[in-house]
């Protein structure tokens, strides 16, 4: 197997992998459908309340000035997702305003990112990432055919025409947006998780 991404895997295509952006690895299928029955019992409204959520976190980072507020609205949520087993334990109160501080993180986190260093490392080399791009290559190839083209397709394009390219994907799959936004993050999860396993296979 090569170090490259397979043909059908365009290289444009990108999962939120900065440095301080990890969270989405730790999220499984049970702990965002725990995170979902938290936010609501009934499974409409919770993913009313996820949409919500995160169309006012996405405003709040982007009155800030931040240039990709929508990947800081989902390393929020997923901040908040793998907290799921303490929080619904011990937070009382209306979930939606337990977002406020864990965004004031993330900004803060983002903010110190965006202070250029007096030295700036060389990046890593292409050879560094062959593990990872060998492992998604086999894990794309293990989820169903369906699954695969909605992630690949999901993430293709830049700001507004990755806006646009989303809703054309609702609209074709006859469904809402929210909906589709959930469905991928599932996806995601799953092929997520698979990258890990594989990457600890062959760590060890």
């Amino acid at each position: 197997m090569s170090g490259q991404p397979p043909p059908e895997f365009p290289t444009h295509v990108t999962f939120p992998n900065l440095p301080f952006l990890r969270s989405e690895w730790k999220v499984s299928p049970e702990l965002f459908d725990a995170f979902l029955a938290w936010l609501d019992p009934d499974r409409e409204q919770a993913g009313r309340k996820y949409e919500d959520i995160r169309r006012r976190l996405i405003k709040i980072f982007a009155s800030r000035g931040c240039f990709c507020p929508e990947d800081l609205a989902d390393e929020t949520i997923n901040r908040v997702i793998v907290k799921i087993p303490q929080i619904r334990e011990n937070y009382q109160g209306d979930p939606s305003r337990y977002f406020g501080g864990v965004a004031r993180n993330v900004f803060h986190e983002y903010a110190r990112k965006r202070t250029v260093p007096a030295y700036q490392p060389e990046p890593d080399p292409p050879e560094s990432r062959e593990p990872e791009l060998n492992c998604l290559d086999q894990c794309l190839g293990e989820i169903p055919e369906a699954g695969r083209n909605i992630i690949l397709r999901y993430y293709q394009g830049a700001k507004q025409a990755r806006i646009q390219n989303r809703n054309q994907m609702a609209r074709e799959l006859r469904t809402e947006p929210n909906a589709l936004r959930i469905k991928v993050h599932r996806i995601r999860a799953l092929l997520q998780r698979c990258v890990g396993d594989c990457l600890a296979r062959g760590a060890g």
